[in-house]
């Protein structure tokens, strides 16, 4: 059996799997490496990474392996020509997909004799290796205190979540259902604002005094949400419904596209439509529930 000590394998060399690489490069790992496309391993390769000549030799050089893919599907794709070299290993899967094709990839790999930890790695590339990064990990306990210092070389801190291996999986989607539109509200931000002369520049501060400020409503709100208290006394989704319009409006008399506010929009209006002008716009929580919206609100006693 390999060495579990400095020592890693990682398959992918994407963006993220390259940072990785490097990270594990920087703190003296022995770093074994395989890629589709080999080119993708050469800067590595001339800092000390071992190139594997299959994805066999690639999984058999060490005991703990790291997989940055696309998806699960990308797994089976590549692993499935080395099942063989599966058993013994800690495959640490990093690649985004959903908790259910987090769980069935752990029930394959288990299947075939190794270990599985599902991943899920909140930055970007630049920022691996870095102290202030932070991953979610499920899976087998065991296997998550054996390599925990090897996986915060990648990340400076993991956030373990259980043996149920959909988990990790599961926080991650979570925070990328509030990363991308979040970011996607930047660029129509960036857009309607360069209609009128600014640039993206000068109403950064801006945006970012608006998303630090946002934590003060998830901690306001959540408590309300798992209480069912959707009372009106703080805000409504009428006024939300009215300052959606304006939003609209404003972005189409600049000529931009307006398919995201509209969506949001649309989400205010069927609460509106549903009977519930005068609550909180949290109750659009119980619309995407699929709940009965017109049910009473309940107040804590």
């Amino acid at each position: 059996m390999p060495s579990t000590a400095h020592s890693v394998t990682v398959i992918g060399l994407g963006p993220m799997g390259q940072a990785m690489a490097a990270a594990y490069l920087d703190r003296g790992y022995r770093v074994t490496l395989w890629n589709r496309t080999p080119s993708r391993a050469d800067a590595l390769v001339e800092r000390g990474a071992i190139l594997a000549e299959s994805v066999e030799s690639a999984l058999l050089a060490n005991e703990l392996v790291v997989l940055s893919l696309t998806d699960f599907d990308a797994m089976y794709a590549i692993l499935g020509a080395a099942e063989g070299a599966v058993a013994g290993r800690t495959l640490v899967n990093l690649s985004s997909d959903t908790p259910e094709k987090a769980r069935a990839g752990a029930r394959w790999v288990t299947g075939l004799g190794g270990t599985h930890l599902t991943g899920g790695v909140l930055c970007p590339p630049p920022l691996i290796g870095t102290p202030d990064t932070s991953a979610f990990y499920s899976g087998p306990r065991e296997a998550y205190d054996t390599h925990r210092a090897a996986l915060e070389v990648i990340t400076g801190k993991s956030d373990y979540r259980g043996e149920d291996q959909g988990l990790a999986a599961l926080m991650y989607q979570l925070n990328m259902a509030i990363f991308w539109p979040a970011m996607i509200a930047f660029w129509q931000t960036a857009a309607v604002a360069g209609a009128h002369g600014l640039t993206a520049q000068e109403i950064a501060p801006y945006v970012t005094e608006n998303f630090a400020g946002m934590g003060h409503f998830v901690d306001f709100y959540a408590a309300r949400i798992d209480a069912g208290n959707h009372a009106g006394d703080v805000d409504r989704t009428a006024m939300g419904l009215a300052s959606m319009e304006h939003v609209v409006h404003t972005a189409s008399d600049a000529g931009v596209d307006t398919a995201f506010p509209e969506a949001v929009h649309d989400i205010f209006r069927r609460v509106v439509e549903a009977g519930h002008g005068a609550d909180s716009f949290s109750r659009a929580v119980e619309l995407m529930r699929g709940h009965d919206t017109l049910g009473a609100t309940r107040i804590p006693m």
